[in-house]
């Protein structure tokens, strides 16, 4: 009766062996799967997080370019306005020397015309002292 008390708590103890090795194999499997899919979120957050980050460089890239074009923009917009401003100058100087010199030329033109006119008019006053006299 011993030996069967003792044939049956060995059989037990074996079956209960080989529960907790079942159990242990089942939670090592269960915590494996856990493991697996921690690393698969990681993996998957860390891709986002990477994906997001490169979305907020590249937005901030895109941002600097814009203010670089603006920037850009604004200085061409000013030399274009400097140069403008420049020419005009440059056009009203040009406009005043030419009026002056076209004053000038119109004063010597005048003053030939007066001349020739004074001349002539001597000449025809001789003209008619002469023909005076001659009457």
């Amino acid at each position: 009766h011993e030996r069967e008390h003792d044939r049956e708590i060995s059989e037990l103890i074996t079956k209960h062996e080989e529960e907790m090795e079942k159990l242990r194999a089942e939670l090592n499997k269960e915590q494996q799967h856990l493991l697996d899919e921690l690393r698969q979120q990681m993996t998957a957050t860390h891709k986002a997080e990477i994906e997001q980050a490169q979305l907020q460089s590249q937005t901030l890239h895109s941002l600097e370019l814009e203010a670089l074009r603006l920037s850009l923009n604004n200085m061409h917009t000013s030399q274009l306005e400097l140069t403008q401003s420049n020419l005009r100058k440059e056009k009203e100087t040009a406009l005043v020397e030419l009026r002056e010199m076209l004053n000038d030329k119109r004063a010597q033109e005048v003053a030939i015309l007066q001349n020739r006119h004074q001349l002539e008019w001597e000449k025809i006053k001789e003209q008619c002292l002469k023909e005076k006299e001659d009457l």
